[in-house]
């Protein structure tokens, strides 16, 4: 049967990604965006999260073209990177904000439909970088850490209405973002990489696809690493 999926920061990169791999499974797919608009296969909604009203709107909005939503993938982030004692406090808070209490916003207001339906799928997307940290990262890996505590307390919080939460954690991958590095760095980062090399999009999605899907009915709480073996033991 189809389902309702939405994807936060679903326009380009690994949430557009997610957004194909379940069109091609069957599923409405809706996404969120911030400036550019999904292609137009999907049904796209302007939401910023750091604004619950935003999101609020947003869900009311998909919810009247396709239904509540039964399964969510909370992607939608963003990066102000630099060493600690150029942090401002703004750069600190404005990443944990988009980040961390953005996808607070949109779980919140996801699993009022999944509570009811009494069942869902919630997968949330860390980074290695939570797990590993970075140097001029303390923002965002801070971030990105906390959605694990996050997402194990609502497993344990929404596991009795059959809903799972589960987190993904890639390594680097490719997007028009890391392209804008320049090989050289690019080789830097794959040679850090047990496996030598980058992710694509597509292998992150396939992932999500399956904490989504029937075969991880019995997986909630689980922080699942697509790295490389970048992060192997943390």
């Amino acid at each position: 049967m189809s389902r309702v999926v939405l994807i936060t920061g679903g326009s380009r990169g690994i949430g557009l990604a997610c957004a194909e791999r379940f069109a091609a499974l069957g599923d409405k797919v809706a996404v969120t965006y911030n400036s550019s608009p999904p292609p137009p296969q999907f049904f796209g909604v302007k939401c910023d999260v750091t604004d619950t009203a935003q999101v609020d709107a947003a869900f009311t909005a998909i919810e009247a073209h396709f239904g509540p939503v039964e399964i969510l993938v909370s992607n939608a982030g963003v990066t102000k990177d630099t060493l600690l004692l150029r942090m401002s406090e703004t750069d600190f808070a404005g990443v944990l904000d988009a980040n961390l209490t953005g996808t607070f916003r949109v779980v919140k207001r996801a699993t009022q439909g999944m509570l009811r339906a009494r069942k869902g799928r919630i997968i949330l997307m860390s980074s290695v970088v939570g797990l590993l940290g970075s140097a001029g990262q303390a923002n965002y890996a801070a971030s990105k850490a906390g959605l694990v505590g996050f997402a194990r307390s609502l497993a344990r919080e929404l596991g009795s209405r059959s809903i799972t939460v589960n987190v993904v954690a890639p390594g680097p991958v490719e997007t028009d973002m890391t392209a804008s590095l320049g090989q050289e760095r690019l080789d830097q980062i794959s040679a850090s990489v047990p496996l030598a090399r980058m992710a694509t999009t597509d292998e992150i999605a396939g992932v999500v696809a399956f904490l989504a899907g029937p075969d991880a009915a019995y997986i909630t709480g689980a922080v699942i690493p697509v790295d490389g073996g970048l992060g192997m033991g943390h």
